[in-house]
């Protein structure tokens, strides 16, 4: 059985997602594209050699009959609208971050999918696809290095450019590390405090750059979590968990090391895309797989409401410098 898709949204991302539907992944071909920019679909359909009806409009390709399963890979703010729309189509939607700009946006997503009685959202967290994750969560469950206690975490970035903000540190960075440490440690944030060190003179002047992010959990786990969006050296993700009884740190990306000009030597990735590019092949494939099974698995609609609940009190942690509390209600049943 093969899975009609559609895809909102053909920027980096979107092609990405196109390409692996159409080349990459099984039981999947995409057949409905729509974007701000036709010439961009238009671009796409040539390059790929796909067969895919171009929309000038999402709502009328969430509702075109050939279309089972929906992508919505188009600007941030747009993501509400669109995956409002394929629930009430009734039809499964892959989402990348954020669900929605706002937590009231992301609990509208997760009401409106509760009064439709079926699981229909995914959302585009990665990182708990990633097999170093993973190892680094079999470690913490079978109990290798007792309870957790702390982490210590860093997100780098060789640089970004001129339109990046102090918090897109938050909204765009750092939520990946909000929703990875949170299904990590099966735990819940409870309160948020951002500083900023001394500023690198390779920042833009209207950003602060690097940020140290103070999180503590439910359980009493304290993490910080350095933000170094212009590090000049490479993408970098680290992730340290003290234990109890040791230390478990996330692996490195595989590496040849080197000897060479006098030096030992292992080369450091700078394109986030090649950093988790295994991890975005199983998480479509999951989707994909969770649709024609008729049970989703992946990151659900409540998982990115608490991503946004968080990085809403780290924002406000940026601009008051204080500790700000976190409040997340129960758990709905519906997403247990």
């Amino acid at each position: 059985m093969t899975l009609n898709i559609g895809v909102i949204g053909t920027g980096a991302i979107g092609r990405e997602h196109i390409r692996r539907c159409s080349q990459v992944l099984q039981h999947s071909r995409v057949v409905a594209l729509n974007d701000i920019n036709r010439s961009n679909c238009e671009q796409i359909v040539k390059d790929l050699g796909i067969q895919a009806e171009i929309y000038d409009n999402a709502h009328d390709l969430i509702n075109a009959p050939e279309v089972q399963a929906i992508l919505v890979t188009s600007w941030g703010p747009t993501h509400e609208e669109f995956v409002l729309a394929a629930i009430k189509a009734g039809k499964a939607v892959f989402c990348e971050k954020p669900l929605a700009v706002t937590a009231q946006g992301c609990m509208n997503i997760v009401e409106a999918e509760i009064a439709a009685g079926k699981k229909l959202v995914q959302v585009g967290f990665m990182r708990p696809y990633d097999a170093g994750y993973r190892a680094l969560k079999a470690v913490i469950e079978n109990g290798e290095i007792g309870e957790p206690l702390m982490l210590h975490c860093a997100h780098r970035n060789p640089e970004v450019g001129d339109s990046y903000t102090t918090n897109m540190a938050i909204t765009d960075t750092l939520v990946h590390e909000l929703d990875v440490l949170r299904w990590l440690l099966k735990d819940d944030y409870v309160s948020a405090q951002v500083i900023y060190p001394r500023s690198t003179s390779k920042a833009a002047s209207h950003l602060k750059d690097p940020q140290i992010v103070l999180l503590e959990t439910a359980k009493g786990v304290r993490i910080d979590v350095e933000i170094f969006v212009n590090c000049a050296y490479g993408y970098d993700i680290q992730c340290e968990v003290v234990g109890e009884s040791g230390i478990a740190r996330l692996p490195e990306p595989m590496s040849v090391q080197t000897r060479s000009a006098a030096k030992l030597s292992t080369s450091i990735l700078t394109d986030w895309k090649k950093r988790f590019i295994d991890a975005y092949d199983v998480e479509l494939q999951d989707f994909i797989n969770s649709v024609l099974s008729g049970e989703m698995t992946g990151p659900s609609a409540w998982d990115g409401y608490a991503a946004q609940v968080a990085a809403d009190a780290c924002v406000a942690a940026q601009n008051s410098g204080d500790i700000v509390p976190i409040t997340m209600p129960a758990k709905p049943a519906f997403y247990e």
